[in-house]
């Protein structure tokens, strides 16, 4: 059972599921920016799509553009925290 949770990427699906309700959380409850939710919680989404990617077996480049792609949002993020 648990084998199969992490070998068709739904334990992925899991961890996604958390971020986006984290995500409606701060944009409803702490009045948080979309371009701020963005930056804290977009590259760990996109890190997961990553390890969603690797799970399934996916080609490497479907694991390694997402994980590129967590970078500039992470910049972002620290750019944000460096000003404020």
């Amino acid at each position: 059972m648990i084998a199969q949770l992490f070998s068709s990427g739904h334990a992925a699906d899991v961890i996604l599921g958390v971020l986006a309700i984290e995500a409606a959380w701060l944009h409803l409850a702490r009045r948080w920016s979309l371009a701020a939710i963005a930056g804290l919680l977009g590259p760990a989404a996109l890190i997961v799509l990553g390890l969603r990617a690797a799970l399934t077996g996916a080609d490497w480049w479907w694991i390694a553009l997402p994980l590129a792609a967590s970078l500039p949002l992470h910049l972002m993020d620290l750019r944000g925290r460096l000003k404020g």
